[in-house]
């Protein structure tokens, strides 16, 4: 499969935009836990997936992480190229969590795309519309979610993307995306494993009672 049959408007682009796209793709492959981007670094360009998995994610003044949304196969990223939106005010950073194949499309070319097409004007408002719904979402959770539901909702979560009960996730890990420390964690699991919820042993979360999960969650 190629970046013509993953690029969703590649149809509605001019030969020559179409070109100019191909000409500057670059094509990279990354380990899981390479960072790709950062708000501190240069502006890297937009990420479309071919394989694999993304998270992004933003650090708090004191270096608590909490994961904004995670991205795909056929996902596009686009606060990688924080360059173009100057609007944005937050640090963004953009980590593999499996091993990822994906393009780069250079923000300069994108950007020069953006100012002449409306078809890829349009695309990329939705997709910054869709990615601050996620964010709300997020902000959401945070602001009015028990740490119990935001805990049974993420293990549901991620047993849905690994289609597994069998979670290999540490505390910290789960911390991380949740934006909490790691023995307010280690409490919540131990509670769940109490209940007879989940089971829990080195570096793996095991969840026993689906249902139990999904009461807490809603």
């Amino acid at each position: 499969m190629t970046f013509q049959n993953y690029f969703p408007i590649w149809d509605k682009l001019h030969p020559q935009q179409q070109r100019q796209l191909l000409d500057a793709l670059v094509f990279r492959s990354v380990q899981r836990g390479t960072t790709l981007h950062n708000g501190s670094m240069d502006c890297t360009g937009l990420l479309l997936i071919k394989t694999g998995q993304l998270r992004a994610y933003i650090l708090s003044d004191e270096g608590r992480e909490i994961t904004l949304y995670r991205l795909f196969q056929r996902d596009m990223c686009l606060f990688s190229a924080s360059c173009m939106i100057r609007s944005i005010q937050f640090e963004v950073t953009i980590q593999a969590e499996k091993d990822t194949e994906l393009w780069v499309i250079p923000p300069e070319v994108y950007q020069a795309l953006l100012e002449e097409s409306a078809v890829v004007a349009n695309y990329t408002n939705e997709l910054m519309a869709s990615r601050f719904s996620e964010v709300m979402w997020l902000m959401e959770q945070v602001m009015w979610k028990s740490m119990d539901k935001r805990v049974a909702a993420f293990l549901l979560e991620e047993a849905l993307i690994e289609d597994t009960c069998q979670l290999k996730l540490t505390h910290e890990a789960i911390a991380n995306h949740l934006g909490s420390h790691r023995e307010v964690i280690t409490r919540m699991l131990r509670y769940f494993q109490s209940e007879g919820i989940v089971k829990l042993s080195r570096g793996m979360v095991t969840i026993l009672d689906t249902s139990k999960l999904e009461c807490l969650r809603d």
